[in-house]
Order: structure tokens, then sequence, then C-alpha cells
């Protein structure tokens, strides 16, 4: 039968372990984690012995029981000539629990345990019967027992603290909260670029060292950057990571210069794990700049660090870029991620409302994404209906949506720098067609449609003349493409749908180079 001891046996024990412990660790090991944490419940039986540990804080807890909690059992064990378990919680140790106080009123209680160390036995007859577990001990009213260092360092509660600490390393870093990969919308445009962002994102310093995205305004360069950035720390919340965009890299390197911290500056970007630069076309034309980089960038690649960069255009395109440089940039993978389609768009556009509680109907949606070309423009709309409806309390219609659009989009259509071969084939994308069947013969309805609106594209946006355009259409008569341009013109303030279509292919035009 086990038995629960009193305080002042329990004191006697560890007082006897800790004479012992205080010889086999430093002063310093010693004072820190054995000092603070007494023994403080102790449970015998007539071969083994269960005892508690109290802490001051989960972090004493934690680490007593980590790194010296095979030593302390070992030690209680030579104590009490028995093999002992230790739990370890944490709480007040100068709490007394009802047990001991009621273990204290019989100082003749047995104690069913000897000291192998030359300590005296207690040949002492109980005259009452002590709680058989002794977690199950009864704190005074005023206070509530104490956590166990096990609940507190469960894997759910370890699991929530982790993503906790990933959330606050993602902020002290800069990283956007809803840029992850979870609210990037993939399609044919990004689809390769999301994929190679995924994998570096899990296997960091690997085959795509450095990763270098680029592409036009609003397409999402900076959005899959940050989304490398939350999913390694999601894996790793300790990793270093560095983000920054081109011009404040320059800044700091300035800035160092002037303070005479040169060094200082060295050490912090040639020792992280994960380098992230947004706009690193920024650097191009600074020889300073460039020569720190040069030398950041081969330190990091050395030490297997990943790097990824973002830029507006392919390194061959910056003429003041260093060659070495872009010889280092083109050694890795680059992905040039397009102008996102208006079926993207539109998803991107579900995405962020979902995101914002605004929720969009989806005809409204395409609607917006017909007329606008990027993600960051569709995010300015969404903020604008948003401050419509909760501050002036108008509700949301077709209506407002073509009041903000009129308001924040410049609506002078956009100047194309394409040919009509450009047109032909976004034309052919758009409506899931193939091209010669557009240019060819066929009088299918839905094949017509699209291309009566490509030729209403050559001529309104290209200005290209009639014959010119009926050239690329099996040579048809210049009457014909005539008559199919003022169609299109006829039915696109009628018919919205058509508008939506126009307007969605014009944006899709204007991100080509």
């Amino acid at each position: 039968m086990s038995q629960q001891l009193s305080s002042s046996e329990v004191k006697e024990v560890w007082q006897t372990a800790r004479a012992q412990l205080e010889l086999e660790l430093s002063s310093g090991v010693y004072n820190a984690w054995i000092v603070p944490c007494p023994l403080t419940q102790l449970e015998v039986d007539e071969s083994s012995a269960r005892a508690v540990v109290t802490a001051p804080s989960a972090f004493h807890s934690l680490n007593l029981k980590q790194k010296l909690g095979v030593q302390v059992e070992k030690v209680l064990s030579g104590v009490l000539g028995k093999t002992v378990l230790v739990d370890y919680q944490v709480g007040d140790p100068t709490i007394k629990r009802t047990a001991d106080s009621s273990a204290n009123s019989a100082t003749n209680s047995p104690t069913n345990f000897a000291f192998n160390q030359n300590q005296p036995q207690n040949q002492s007859q109980p005259n009452h019967q002590a709680s058989s577990n002794f977690q199950n001990s009864i704190p005074t009213p005023s206070h509530s027992p104490s956590p166990r260092v096990e609940d507190l360092f469960s894997q759910s509660n370890l699991e929530s603290a982790e993503k906790n600490q990933a959330e606050v390393r993602a902020r002290s870093i800069g990283l956007r909260s809803d840029y992850t990969f979870t609210t990037f919308a993939v399609s044919s445009s990004n689809e390769m670029a999301h994929a190679a962002a995924t994998a570096v994102s899990n296997h960091p310093g690997g085959a795509y060292n450095p990763l270098f995205l680029y592409g036009g305004v609003g397409v999402g360069k900076t959005h899959l950057m940050h989304a490398i950035g939350h999913n390694i720390l999601e894996q790793k919340p300790n990793t270093k990571i560095i983000y920054c965009t081109g011009e404040e890299f320059t800044n700091q390197i300035v800035g160092a210069i002037r303070n005479k911290n040169a060094i200082e500056f060295k050490e912090r970007f040639r020792k992280v794990d994960i380098l992230l630069i947004d706009d690193i076309q920024f650097i191009a034309g600074k020889n300073t700049v460039q020569e720190e980089f040069f030398h950041t960038f081969n330190a990091l690649t050395k030490r297997s660090s990943q790097i990824v960069l973002t830029s507006d255009r392919p390194p061959h395109e910056m003429s003041l870029l260093e060659s070495r440089l872009k010889s280092r940039f083109e050694a890795g993978l680059m992905i040039d991620i397009q102008q996102p389609s208006f079926e993207l768009r539109t998803a991107i556009l579900l995405i962020k409302s979902k995101a914002l509680n605004l929720p969009i109907p989806i005809e409204m949606a395409k609607m917006i994404a017909a007329r606008v070309d990027s993600a960051r423009k569709i995010e300015g709309i969404l903020n604008s209906l948003r401050s419509a409806i909760e501050l002036r309390g108008q509700e949301l219609s077709p209506e407002l949506i073509e009041r903000t659009l009129v308001a924040e989009a410049d609506q002078r259509r956009p100047n194309l720098n394409v040919q009509i071969k450009d047109i032909i084939k976004i034309v052919a994308d758009h409506f899931h067609l193939k091209q010669n069947s557009i240019k060819g013969k066929t009088r299918k309805k839905n094949i017509t449609k699209a291309r009566h609106i490509a030729m209403f594209l050559a001529k309104e946006d290209l200005n290209e003349p009639y014959a010119e355009i009926g050239n690329w259409f099996s040579n048809r008569d210049h009457t014909t493409v005539m008559h199919a341009v003022n169609k299109i013109s006829e039915h696109i303030e009628l018919d919205e749908a058509l508008k939506q279509e126009v307007s969605a292919i014009r944006m899709t035009l204007s991100g080509l180079k």
C-alpha cells in the first residue's frame, strides 16, 4: 500500500538529495535549476516512489525535466533506496496542501522507506491513512491545482505556440499576413511560379537557388515571396529571414557607410538562412550597392542559404546591372509571371473579398475583373467598396460598383503595344479556341463572335486598315471586316456581358510587352 509523506518528511528527503546534486552539478546549474524547484510531494510504497517537483515557471519546469530529469530521479532513487519517478508541475512551492497539513498532525506516522546514506529509519506507526495518489491531493480552497508541465507542453499547445511564434516572427520580418499560398489564386499564367515557390519554401537552399520571379505590376511576385517566408516559418519558426526591397537594401548600405558600421551590416545580411529582396532592379546603376550585394550573394550561396528575388524585368533587360550579377541571377531559376487572365482576376477578387468579409456575387466580381488589370488594383477597388458600405451605409450593387470603377480606375483605353497576331492569340485563349479556327472560314456562332471581337480590337485599338485586317482572317474582303467592327460597336454598349469580355481582353493585351 502506498502512502503520502508529510511536508517535513518530503523536506528532509529533498535536503539530502539537494546536497548530492550540489556536489554533482556546477554552482551555476545548481542555483539556476535546482534551488528554485523543490520537491513538494512524495508518495512511496514497498518497491517504488512517485514525486512531484514544483517549478516557478513552465520554462524552469520544462528545462529541468529535459536537461536534469534523469539525474534528479537517479539521486532521489539513491536517497530512498527504491525507484523514483518524478512529475513536474508549475506553481508556487510555498503553498501548503491539505494532505500535507493532515500528515503534519500525525508526527508519529510511519515512513515506510529508508535512507541508504546511513540515515536512521523512522519506525513509528501511523494513526491515519494518507491519500493513495499524490496527484489527487486537494489544494486549499483559495488556490486552484497547479498545471502539470505535460499539459502545458502537450502536442496541441506546442503546435499552437509554434504557430503564434511563426506569426510574430512574420510580422517582425515585415511579411503580410494575407500573402500566403492559401490566398494565392493559381492559373496557367502563374502556375509554374507557384510550383517553384512552393518547392523553395519546402526545401530552401536546394535546386532553385536563386529563385528569380519577374513580371509587371500586380502579377503576384510579392505575394509569392511573402508566401515563401510564411511557409518556412510555419515549419521552422526560428529560421533567420530578412525581407526587404531593393530600395531598402540600398538605403541600409548607405546608412552603414555613413555610420561606419559596415561590418555589422555584413554580419546581418551574410549569415541569414533566407534572403528575400523585392524589386531587385532598384540596385542597377548603383556601383557600391552592387558590389556589396555581389559579395553577399556569394556568401549566402556558399552556406546554402536560399535567395529569392523579384523584378519587373529579366536580368538581361537591366542595362545598368553588372554582368557578374546578371550571370548569377540567371544561374538559378527564372520565371516570367504573366498578367492575370480575366478568369484569374475574377478568382483573385473572390478570394480577397472573402478575406475582407465582403462577399461579392460572381456576376459582380466579373464586372470588376473585366475593368481592372492587376491584383493590386483589385485590392483598391475592394477597399473603396468596403468603405462605401461600412462608412457610408451604401448597399452593394452593380450601380455602386460602376460608380467606384469610374472614380478609381483610369477610364482611358489601354495603350496597346501589340500586333494583330497578338490580338488573335489572346482572343483565342479567352474563348478557349484555336487560333486557326478564328482565322478560318467556319461560321459557328461562338467562333464568329470571337472573330468579330478580334477584328474590332484590331481596328479600334490598332487602327489597322480594313484590308490589312482582312488578310489575317483568310483574306476576307474589307467590307466583311467593316461589318464585323460595326456589329461589335453597336452591341457593346447594350450588351454588358460583351462589354466585360472586350474589357477583359484589353486588360490582358495591356500586360503584353
